[in-house]
């Protein structure tokens, strides 16, 4: 991959922000005078979002509602006003997408109904012409490279031949034919490519859970070049090579605890170019377009700051961070590196995207595009507070709280009086929570919810000791993080000992589980999203194209190959322990996820009837592992609303019409939510795929 591309992830992440109660609800928390932000605003279509720039500089382009579905529209770029959509998509819409070098071509991804068997298409201007690049039944596309070397090419992975395994290929953008570049028959987890579209370097994963780096032997096969202890193999990644090949790129964490960027020279000289030692940076990396050459590099402990490598770039990043305290992310830069496009942020900014042409003038010029979410501007969004909670080992966790306004009067970041808390868990679990813009945050403390969110240990960005702290402890020391961060904010006064939720989704979903199941009295309800409760049958039905990442499930959550493996999965599963749900619970799952299959919802659900434990379960057929249509993600949050309404006392924006354009249907338990049944009754269910 070029490292100029390295960056625009992110970016476009940016842009695109998804049992009756034993005791009465706790009383009506301080939000009441503020004023109530609809969800259509905070979790509806956003206006604007993941814009981009041309290499060329001739277009401007973004994705937007055509007909309530986002599509992607194109404009000159000294010319808005002639902004006209060049797809029509009319079920999930495009949310990936990104401009080849060939000039007037763009490219999308796009699965259907959250199967995650991405295909990837090109749409050509001039023409109109949109084509599927990987035109193959259940084939999952990777979009591998596109270098202004080659700028009618592209390379791509595509699993058509071996579900398991990609194999590639280099696709012609004006006709669609593809050639074969590597064909992947030694079960390689994934290749490095430079920008001449040569196969340099390949990963295998091994038995132990590491890695083999391998590179060509010049007789047709491989050889190991080096290797990536299991250890390191979550904080150690190969990133790219320079655009003359001479130089290549990796955040490495051998030898080391916190990953550091280094370079590679062509002898193999490995050199330190940037490190903290407080949280692993090198995977986000600021490039020059031409040159490939990293210029600047993330640093993320609790907030995201840019580190710069050269000097040339250094006044165009003050110039950039005089925006404001948030984070301004580089979307795009044209190839001749004139203009920028960039995506600012901050805890109670949504996206606001510039342009930066830094040839106008000493510090260049800046001018406002658009805001993602205009309807947000002079809302009562509120401040997001890092914290650093001290788990009960010593291990530090770095967190984030949000309080709402009539809790911190002040604006401190220190509650005046407890309030109910929603302990908001990230997915992964091998991810990490940050600071910034989060629509959660702001919808629960409009609510007049606390929200914290915790980096548990297994949380990446934190080094590779604090990853592999949670090797086999899921539901163990994992859990107990949750425990210590909600003792924490009692003894802090944020909240009240028996005023907690639990909510996430994802590995938050299986938190959430074992939150009401391993630990019964601690949470007042949960909302798990599209969370496991059965881990055997979790790692029994992981899709194909994760065979190279299996070893790690194995090794980090327990190995269902051996009678002690699946021993342990089955004490670490929420499934084995439905007797001891006593609290109210709401499920949302989508009926196509291919990571935690609807069986996981299923197979708890049916249990909990079994013993006639009341649950609410709410099911998209339209959807994969979370809840990507804006339509539908709007509709399980008015559920869960009213759910956190009833067990916690906070505001509920009655559901109303936001039921409209989704495919929600609700097979148990509609009559546990204040509304839900009679909202059910006059909705018309849209799938749409």
């Amino acid at each position: 991959m070029h490292l100029s591309q390295l960056i625009l992830a992110a970016a476009i992440a940016a842009g695109l922000q998804t049992a009756a109660a034993e005791t009465a609800p706790a009383a009506a928390s301080p939000a009441a005078a503020v004023e109530l932000i609809s969800r259509d605003a905070l979790f509806g279509n956003p206006e604007k979002a993941s814009v981009q720039m041309s290499p060329d500089g001739k277009y401007l382009s973004w994705v937007a509602p055509l007909d309530g579905v986002l599509n992607i529209w194109v404009a000159p770029a000294d010319d808005l006003a002639k902004a006209k959509a060049i797809t029509d998509d009319k079920a999930r819409g495009i949310r990936q997408y990104f401009w080849s070098y060939r000039s007037g071509t763009l490219l999308y991804l796009r699965d259907t109904g959250g199967d995650e068997d991405f295909h990837l298409f090109s749409v050509d201007l001039a023409s109109g012409t949109r084509r599927d690049l990987s035109p193959y039944p259940k084939t999952r596309a990777q979009f591998e490279q596109a270098s202004h070397l080659h700028p009618d090419h592209v390379l791509v992975g595509m699993n058509d031949r071996d579900a398991k395994w990609h194999d590639i290929y280099k696709v012609s953008l004006a006709d669609g034919k593809r050639e074969l570049v590597q064909k992947n028959e030694q079960e390689i987890a994934g290749y490095l490519t430079d920008a001449d579209f040569k196969v340099r370097l390949a990963q295998k994963s091994r038995a132990d859970g590491g890695t083999d780096v391998l590179e060509p032997d010049g007789k047709g096969g491989w050889k190991k070049s080096e290797e990536i202890p299991f250890s390191d193999s979550l904080t150690t990644s190969l990133l790219g090579y320079t655009t003359d090949g001479k130089q290549r790129y990796l955040a490495d964490s051998r030898q080391r605890d916190t990953s550091a960027l280094y370079g590679v020279d062509a002898s193999g000289k490995k050199t330190l170019i940037a490190e903290d030692k407080r949280a692993d940076i090198g995977t986000t990396l600021l490039a020059d377009p031409r040159s490939g050459v990293a210029q600047a590099v993330l640093v993320d402990y609790q907030k995201p700051e840019w580190k710069v490598l050269d000097p040339a770039i250094a006044k165009d990043l003050e110039t950039l961070r005089g925006i404001g305290p948030g984070t301004a992310w580089v979307s795009t830069r044209t190839l001749d590196d004139k203009t920028w496009i960039v995506a600012y942020s901050a805890a109670e900014t949504p996206a606001v995207y510039y342009r930066y042409d830094r040839t106008a003038g000493p510090g260049g010029k800046l001018t406002k595009l658009f805001s993602a979410r205009p309807a947000l501007e002079g809302k009562p969004l509120v401040p997001m507070w890092p914290q650093a909670i001290k788990a009960r080992d010593g291990l530090e966790l770095v967190s984030y709280l949000s309080l709402p306004k009539g809790a911190d009067a002040n604006n401190d970041g220190k509650a005046d009086k407890p309030v109910p808390l929603v302990l908001l868990v990230h997915g992964g679990p091998w991810a990490r929570d940050g600071y910034g813009y989060n629509g959660n945050h702001q919808w629960l403390a409009n609510r007049g919810y606390a929200v914290l969110s915790v980096n548990y240990r297994g949380s990446t960005g934190f080094g590779k000791n604090f990853v592999g702290k949670a090797d086999l402890q899921w539901a163990k020391s994992m859990h107990d993080d949750l425990l210590d961060a909600v003792d924490w904010a009692v003894k802090s006064g944020v909240t009240r000992k028996d005023d907690v939720a639990i909510m996430g989704g994802s590995y938050g979903g299986y938190a959430t589980l074992v939150g009401v199941t391993f630990t019964p009295d601690t949470f007042k309800c949960g909302v798990d999203i599209v969370g496991p409760s059965n881990l055997n049958t979790l790692l029994s039905t992981i899709p194909p194209y994760w065979a190279a990442f299996f070893e790690q499930f194995a090794k980090r959550v327990g190995d269902p190959r051996t009678e002690d493996g699946k021993k342990l999965l089955a004490e670490r599963s929420p499934l084995s322990r439905v007797d001891a749900i006593r609290k109210p619970l709401l499920i949302g799952q989508g009926a196509n996820d291919p990571r935690v299959k609807q069986d996981e919802s299923d197979q708890i659900v049916k249990a909990m009837k079994a013993k006639n434990i009341p649950v609410t379960y709410v099911l998209f057929p339209d959807e994969g592992h979370g809840f990507a249509r804006p339509a539908n993600n709007k509709a399980f949050n008015a559920v869960a609303e009213g759910f956190l309404s009833q067990c916690l006392g906070g505001r509920a924006q009655p559901i109303g019409e936001d039921f409209k354009g989704s495919s929600i249907s609700v097979p148990e338990g509609s009559a546990n939510v204040p509304g839900l049944a009679e909202a059910l009754k006059s909705h018309t269910q849209e799938v749409k795929k």
